[in-house]
């Protein structure tokens, strides 16, 4: 049985993708389109709050796509109906800082990622077919450094684990100036101090009136961490890593069972 929330009056529900409201082969419940708008018609604005690219994330609600709020690339940037809300950029100098170190890291991969596309200088087939998973929008480069758009942060994927072979390293140099954060088993993201999903959320908050207590959220990893501390109904997918669950004031059913559609059913639609 899983604790849930009384959750009558919900005026934004931002989630996760990965772990969370995709399943494990990252494919979204077909019932979740209904879902949506159910929760249109009572006002509620779900919003798809994920480390992936905007470009990735409108392919895969492209039915919707103009309608959605779209909480992206863990917080930095936010659209909704195409219009950006909000944006939290990685100034250069780091950038170009935290590439520099990551390549001195053995089996470390580095997306930079800009407003216009993410970039990569690396043409291994097997970290481009991880790529192409979360950015759509995506450009080889001979070098990072030399490319310019207004970047929002660097990902950096290792496929024996970031949170073993990069965080350490990384975030001893850049992390008391800057979010290093583990995003997944794989992925690490070190954006600008102040982004996060959970500072999008307070950003909308503010702007759109309303409240911590109409706030719900669902999560698995610890990029979210934030967007949980900024939602009183805040829900870990039973899946979830154990500190995340820690967290969270509920726990609901794994991805694998749809948790997120069934607490939204049976709290805020009953």
């Amino acid at each position: 049985m899983y604790a849930q929330s009384s959750s009558h009056n919900i005026k934004l529900i931002a989630c996760d993708m990965d772990g969370t409201l995709l399943d494990e082969s990252s494919q979204l419940d077909p019932q979740f389109f209904d879902i949506y708008r159910q929760l249109s018609d009572q006002g509620v604005i779900f919003a798809a709050a994920s480390g992936r690219q905007y470009a990735s994330l409108q392919q895969t609600f492209a039915p919707i796509q103009h309608q959605m709020m779209f909480i992206a690339e863990n917080g930095t940037l936010v659209m909704h109906k195409g219009e950006e809300l909000y944006s939290c950029p990685l100034d250069t100098k780091t950038a170009h800082d935290v590439i520099v170190e990551t390549r001195n890291i053995e089996g470390a991969y580095i997306v930079l990622c800009g407003k216009n596309s993410a970039y990569i200088e690396t043409q291994d087939p097997i970290a481009v077919a991880e790529f192409s998973k979360y950015y759509h929008a995506c450009h080889y480069v001979e070098d990072l450094l030399d490319v310019d758009d207004e970047f929002i942060k660097v990902a950096i994927c290792h496929f024996d684990s970031t949170e073993k072979h990069v965080y350490p390293s990384l975030n001893a140099k850049f992390g008391a100036t800057n979010q290093v954060v583990v995003s997944g088993k794989i992925w690490l993201d070190i954006m600008n101090a102040q982004a996060s999903k959970g500072a999008a959320i307070e950003h909308l908050q503010n702007t759109l009136g309303f409240t911590y207590e109409q706030t719900m959220s669902f999560g698995d990893y610890f990029n979210d961490v934030e967007m949980l501390k900024a939602s009183y109904h805040s829900y870990a997918v039973e899946n979830a890593h154990p500190e995340v669950k820690k967290l969270a004031r509920f726990i609901a059913p794994s991805n694998r069972e749809s948790g997120v559609i069934q607490v939204i059913k049976q709290t805020v639609l009953k």
